[in-house]
């Protein structure tokens, strides 16, 4: 569905849809896939790609976000996995902010808050206090009790999903680990087929989820069972679905992902892996089927609904 121009690194789509015009945006990790730097400099020195579409089926790539640096890491700030959220009033983006670019994973990680009126220009609200200094990947929803709640990666514990809560956005309180298991990453919650589900990367697929109030969370199937581990037969799309964004329209619902399509099981930070860092976004259908949430990859999706 879409390759970054710069780069070609697209991962970890956030997909939201304009409240005054209607169109479509989709705002990405750009990671430096064709850089020749040490280990994993490559996926560190990011920006956020934005890309646009009037369907949510050709996209135009619309340059950088706009206003999200922080000044604290310089020209060398990285920024990884943007969520984006329409509250009502105004737009949110939860963003993984790292002060540096590094060779390896060892450095602190936060996620920080931004406001915007209108998608394009962004401005720093704060860093939102979590459990430690090793968080990443947010995912933000209105659950059925009325209040916010926050979901992220922490690595400081076995790399499990956290939980944040929040009466009003404006403040927020650690709850606790609401996910456990495999190591994982990239939480995404969404409501379809009158469940919550939550689905997290697992590096070979993605687990999912499911919950009556978004706070108590039971495995679908058993810990081998996952969506998105088997190839697709669409080229690009015959490795594994990773991190990805569930967009809800009515009953009908899109898990964005990404793929590295010529990854062939070596370690991703290899400096002898350049192929296999590229990376592209996809799209499919996501349905609930006897209470069991299912996705076929090798669907396509309808112009002008997600």
């Amino acid at each position: 569905m879409f390759h970054d121009p710069v780069h070609d690194g697209a991962t970890d789509p956030a997909v939201i849809r304009h409240r005054d015009t209607g169109e479509w945006w989709m705002f990405y990790t750009q990671r430096r896939a064709t850089v020749d730097e040490p280990g994993v400099s490559w996926v560190h020195g990011t920006r956020i790609g934005v890309a646009r579409s009037q369907d949510a089926v050709e996209w135009r790539f619309a340059g950088t976000a706009a206003g999200l640096e922080l000044g604290s890491g310089g020209a060398s700030e990285t920024h990884w996995a943007p969520e984006v959220i329409d509250d009502g009033e105004r737009y949110r983006m939860y963003l993984t902010v790292i002060d540096g670019i590094f060779a390896d994973w060892d450095h602190p990680r936060r996620i920080v808050e931004y406001a915007s009126d209108d998608l394009e220009q962004w401005t720093v609200v704060g860093e939102v206090p979590l459990s430690s200094d090793r968080v990443i990947d947010a995912c933000v929803a209105r659950c059925p009790d009325g209040r916010w709640r926050l979901w992220y990666k922490d690595e400081a514990d076995d790399s499990a999903t956290w939980a944040a809560v929040s009466d009003d956005l404006s403040s927020w309180r650690v709850e606790g680990r609401a996910i456990g298991g495999r190591p994982h990453e990239g939480p995404n919650v969404f409501e379809l087929g009158g469940w919550w589900w939550m689905l997290v990367d697992e590096w070979r697929g993605m687990g999912v989820h499911r919950s009556t109030d978004a706070v108590t969370w039971t495995r679908q199937g058993g810990l081998d069972d996952v969506i998105l581990g088997a190839p697709g037969r669409r080229r690009g799309d015959e490795t594994f679905g990773r991190h990805g964004d569930v967009v809800v329209d009515g009953d009908r619902a899109v898990l964005y992902y990404f793929t590295h399509p010529h990854w062939d099981g070596s370690e991703l930070g290899s400096s002898d892996a350049a192929a296999a860092r590229l990376s592209a976004v996809f799209a499919a259908p996501v349905e609930v089927v006897d209470d069991r949430l299912v996705c076929d990859r090798d669907a396509g999706i309808d112009g002008n609904r997600p």
